[in-house]
């Protein structure tokens, strides 16, 4: 079993130097855990992006192949963790073991995805254009491109994933294949899981001879700010609040060197159930949808917490089925107190609101979440009602029930940025109602077609972003192997000898990557 220190990790080493003590809690009991954590001081957060800033010019400079070992290895590293190991990350999140391994092969697949981008070249981008001297009125220079890391990233721990966002979740591996440092700032939900996490993967750094510094982890509240406007920092990786992205978002932009932030931040992910679909399987949608709001005890950010369906009969019959399946649903035990509270204030302000009924769920009392659903006028989504259009974040969804096609369309159209929108359809819905991909393509980041959104594939194709305020930067996205973009960065070469330049751009192409040379893709030498 691994022993628990709670000092932060420095350039390789361990670092106590604070007074203030931090703890970790057992998210069934509210116990205090028997782990001290040393909050980082103003000077251990300098150390930390510093050292990051010292390791970056050797990491960045080490090959694609020598970066995916160190990838791989992390990997094995986290596999080879026993069941020690899966026991403090349930008892800190009250998540149930099966998730836990299934999310620690999430965690392991996705670093040696990455691994194999850094080995198939396509990361960096490599534009080749050749020169033509003879070239009237002036002749045209050569002129070459590919793509660097942007330096030293830090990256924020989320609660609801404690592995697959969290230490080695997917911000710091696409930081780290992109050629970035990381500075981590662990969450103080799950603080001893990223210890056992951070230990495997400097071991990894260890074998695999990285530079000291290239991971770095702090503790405690309230030392994220000192850690975003640290000139050293470059970019920042986030996946928690609305208030607490919206508030990193401001200090990077306020800094004297802006720096981007990749934050994914809150959606409610609507589920719009067309008529076929609903009259063919109304039961079967009930079951399976309330199935999908209570998953994980809805602490998904893809939590389906709005459905949209057309006014009928039908619709009002399957309203009142998917009441009862809401109402048969067991209370959970959320991943901390703190999210509790704010799933009961969320409640609270939906009970207090004129324009929403409650339809299901047992009164919200006690130290579990009670699963519920609502029902709201669709003036206020046609009126972008704030309230209607905030997340809950937890095991709840609100039906909203639009008069026609038109309405149906407008209320749409009144939507926020979301990371997902589902289509239930059958029959000809897909026909009848084609005007809503090219309008759910403007508002969000991944439509489905009779699926539920509560799951994300690490796959090359997928997109886990969406316009604000699902993501503060709808171009990225934080799963999927086009993540490594956010911390990649392009730089041209003008006519610069074959020797000088990066093996990626080379006459003899030494890597063997495929390239655009004159605006044409290929993996043969020029020159």
């Amino acid at each position: 079993m691994t022993q628990i220190l709670g000092h932060n990790y420095i350039g390789g080493q361990r670092s106590a130097a604070g007074t203030v003590i931090v703890y970790s809690v057992d998210a069934s009991t509210g116990e205090n855990l028997p782990h001290d954590f040393y909050q980082a001081t103003v000077e251990e957060v300098d150390a930390a992006a510093k050292a990051a800033a010292s390791a970056y010019p050797a990491y960045r400079s080490l090959s694609a192949e020598k970066r995916a070992q160190f990838l791989d290895a992390i990997a094995d590293e986290l596999d080879a963790l026993g069941d020690d190991f899966i026991a403090t990350v349930c008892r800190e999140t009250a998540l149930p073991t099966a998730r836990i391994q299934g999310e620690r092969g999430r965690v392991t697949g996705q670093m040696r995805l990455f691994a194999k981008v850094l080995r198939r070249g396509d990361f960096y981008g490599a534009r080749i254009d050749l020169p033509l001297p003879d070239r009237k009125p002036a002749p045209r220079p050569d002129l070459r491109q590919y793509r660097i890391g942007l330096g030293p990233v830090a990256v924020f721990g989320a609660s609801n994933f404690p592995l697959a966002f969290s230490t080695a979740g997917g911000d710091t591996a696409s930081a780290l294949a992109a050629g970035c440092p990381v500075v981590f700032k662990a969450h103080s939900g799950h603080m001893a899981t990223a210890e056992w996490v951070a230990d495997a993967l400097l071991r990894a750094a260890d074998k695999t001879g990285m530079p000291k510094g290239v991971f770095n982890m702090i503790y405690g509240g309230g030392v994220g700010e000192w850690l975003v406007k640290h000139p050293a920092i470059q970019a920042v990786g986030f996946t928690g609040s609305l208030k607490g992205g919206r508030a990193l978002c401001d200090m990077a932009a306020a800094r004297a060197q802006p720096i981007p932030v990749f934050a994914e931040m809150s959606s409610i992910n609507p589920v719009i159930i067309l008529p076929q679909a609903l009259a063919l399987r109304s039961e079967r949608i009930a079951a399976e949808l309330a199935g999908s709001i209570v998953q994980g005890c809805g602490q998904f950010c893809t939590n389906p917490g709005l459905i949209i369906g057309v006014s009928s009969p039908t619709f009002s019959e399957f309203q009142q089925r998917l009441a009862a399946q809401i109402n048969d649903q067991p209370a959970q035990t959320m991943l901390n107190a703190g999210t509790l509270s704010s799933y009961t204030r969320g409640l609270k302000a939906l009970n207090a609101h004129a324009g929403i009924q409650h339809l299901a769920g047992q009164e919200q009392k006690g130290d579990q979440a009670h699963p519920q659903l609502f029902k709201a006028d669709v003036s206020l989504l046609l009126e972008s009602d704030e309230l209607l259009q905030e997340e809950v974040f937890g095991p709840t969804s609100i039906v909203v029930e639009v008069a026609d096609q038109a309405q149906l369309t407008e209320a749409l159209l009144g939507l926020h940025g979301q990371l997902t929108a589902t289509l239930l359809v059958d029959g000809d819905d897909m026909q009848r109602f084609s005007e809503l991909t090219g309008l759910l393509e403007q508002k969000v980041g991944r439509i489905l077609i009779n699926g539920y959104p509560t799951g994300v594939e690490v796959v090359d194709s997928m997109v886990h972003g969406g316009p604000y305020p699902a993501t503060s930067d709808a171009r990225g996205t934080s799963v999927g192997t086009l993540a490594i973009d956010r911390y990649l960065r392009p730089v041209c070469f003008q006519n610069y000898p074959d020797s000088a330049l990066p093996d990626a751009l080379k006459n003899a192409n030494p890597l063997g990557i495929q390239r655009l040379v004159d605006g044409v893709n290929t993996t043969a030498a020029v020159g």
